[in-house]
């Protein structure tokens, strides 16, 4: 069960397919968790941990779902124009033997992740956030969003960063822990449980999966069941301010 959910019912609701939730995938691409990774640590990790399988499974589901899914990619212009060089990290990357060039086999989402025609890919060239400065909110209101579900690498910087401007944002952030990796290996569920879990819903990918194969409330059963239902059908309604 999911740190803060006292059932699987409340879990269930807030990500339910027709209730307004987006399945968001970060820095997934084949420079960062591929084979030829620029960051081959951080690779090895979310393959042996099952991270990547997992976000694989999750995108695989929500197509399945009808859930709209984002894929978020870091990536730099091969003229460094207009990166970020006021970081360690940034300046590090500028020297790496792989670089996430635009429209390079290294900025492609990573196997074994399917992206299906309606996915939305959003390509960022500066920052750390897959959301800051970017049209994932844009599009995300667009969408009718309410949860956000945050998955993929790595999370010592991105994952977090999403994780914590999905909530400045006002959105409901949901995380499925077996689903983000960063390195070392042993940092990831510390900082779960000591950073993440603060911000957001922990829970894992078959959690995930078991709620949106769950069947969806039929009203006109009973008079507790069609009230029931006619109160989240009008809750799923209302826009976020």
């Amino acid at each position: 069960m999911g740190q803060g959910q006292s059932s699987k019912e409340p879990l269930a609701e807030r990500i339910r397919p027709d209730g307004g939730v987006v399945l968001l995938t970060v820095e997934c691409q084949q420079g960062v968790v591929g084979p030829d990774s620029a960051l081959p640590e951080l690779a090895a990790v979310a393959r042996a941990s099952g991270a990547l399988r997992n976000v694989a499974r999750l995108v695989a589901a929500a197509h399945e779902a009808d859930v709209q899914v984002i894929h978020a990619v870091a990536e730099r212009r091969p003229d460094g124009r207009g990166a970020n060089s006021n970081a360690r990290l940034f300046r590090a990357a500028a020297r790496l033997p792989v670089q996430q060039h635009s429209g390079s086999t290294a900025v492609r989402v990573a196997a074994p992740i399917q992206v299906a025609d309606e996915d939305l890919v959003v390509r960022r060239l500066h920052g750390l956030s897959p959301l800051a400065g970017t049209d994932v909110d844009p599009l995300l209101r667009n969408l009718g969003c309410r949860t956000l579900i945050v998955t993929g690498v790595s999370a010592n910087v991105a994952v977090p960063n999403a994780v914590f401007d999905a909530v400045n944002l006002g959105y409901t952030v949901v995380v499925p822990a077996d689903a983000i990796a960063g390195v070392p290996a042993d940092y990831t569920p510390a900082m779960i449980r000591h950073t993440l879990a603060l911000v957001a819903t922990i829970t894992t990918t078959d959690e995930v999966l078991g709620c949106w194969k769950l069947p969806r409330t039929s009203p006109g059963l009973s008079a507790s069941a069609g009230l029931t239902g006619a109160t989240g059908a009008a809750g799923s309604a209302v826009s976020r301010s």
